[in-house]
C-alpha cells in the first residue's frame, strides 16, 4: 500500500471514529455534493482548463466514458454565451455528483448550495488532509472515546454496587450497563467498518462499505 493509500484509509478510519463519537449531535451532513464541496472543484478546475483528467477519479470505471462524454458536450454548450455555460456547467455539477455518490453506494438527492453545513468529522479530516498531518485529530479522538468509555464504565460500576438492594436499583444498573456495551461495542464496529480503504472489502464482513457512510448510532444498537 502506498503512502497515499495509507493516508486515506486512516483518514477513512478516523472519520468514521468520530462521526460515532459525534453520532447523538444530529444526522451527518453530506460533503462531496455540495457546490463547494471537492468534486464540484475539481470539476470547475477541469471545465476551465478544458480536460476531464481531473474529475475522472470521482467516478468508477464504469461511469468514466459517461462522464467523458457529458464534459465535451458542456465545453460546446458553455461556449455559447454566459446564460448556456451557467446551465451547463450546472448539469455537468450534478452528473458528476450522482455519478459520485451512486459509486459509493448512496442515492443522489440533489446538489447542496454553497454553505451547507459540512458534518464535524468531514470538517476535521478535511483540516487534517490540508495541514498534511493526522496528529492532531488522532490525539483528539482517542481522547473523547477514552472519556466516553471511562463515563459510562463508571456509570456501570456505580449502579452495579446496588444493582441487588431493590428492583429499581436492578434496572439503574441494566440500562448503565446496556450503555457501556453499547458504547464499546459501536467504538469496536466502527473501527472494523472503516479499517479498509475505500473500495476494499471490509474487516469480517466481507463487504464494501463507503467510507463517509454515518456511523451507526449508540441507541440503534441491540443489545
Amino acid at each position: 500500500m502506498n503512502m497515499q493509500k495509507m493516508m486515506s484509509s486512516r483518514i477513512g478510519l478516523l472519520v468514521g471514529m468520530l462521526g460515532f463519537v459525534l453520532s447523538a449531535s444530529g444526522p451527518a451532513f453530506a460533503h462531496c455534493d455540495t457546490m463547494d464541496g471537492p468534486v464540484v472543484k475539481d470539476a470547475h478546475a477541469a471545465l476551465e482548463k478544458g480536460d476531464v483528467t481531473g474529475v475522472l477519479k470521482w467516478v468508477s470505471k464504469a461511469s468514466e466514458d459517461e462522464i467523458r462524454q457529458m464534459f465535451a458536450k458542456t465545453l460546446v454548450v458553455r461556449a455559447k454565451g454566459p446564460e448556456a455555460k451557467e446551465l451547463a456547467d450546472l448539469y455537468f455539477f450534478e452528473t458528476l455528483v450522482r455519478l459520485h455518490r451512486a459509486g459509493e453506494g448512496f442515492a443522489y438527492t440533489g446538489l447542496k448550495p454553497a454553505g451547507t453545513p459540512v458534518a464535524p468529522p468531514v470538517a476535521k479530516a478535511d483540516e487534517a488532509m490540508a495541514k498534511g498531518s493526522v496528529d492532531e485529530l488522532t490525539k483528539k479522538i482517542a481522547a473523547a472515546v477514552e472519556a466516553g468509555i471511562r463515563e459510562r464504565f463508571a456509570a456501570a460500576a456505580e449502579a452495579a454496587k446496588h444493582k441487588d438492594e431493590s428492583v429499581e436499583a436492578g434496572r439503574k444498573f441494566v440500562a448503565a450497563y446496556v450503555q457501556f456495551v453499547h458504547y464499546v461495542e459501536g467504538v469496536h464496529e466502527t473501527v472494523m467498518r472503516h479499517g479498509a480503504h475505500h473500495g476494499e472489502p471490509a474487516a469480517e464482513t466481507g463487504k464494501q462499505e463507503p467510507q463517509d457512510k454515518p456511523a451507526t448510532p449508540v441507541h440503534e444498537h441491540a443489545h
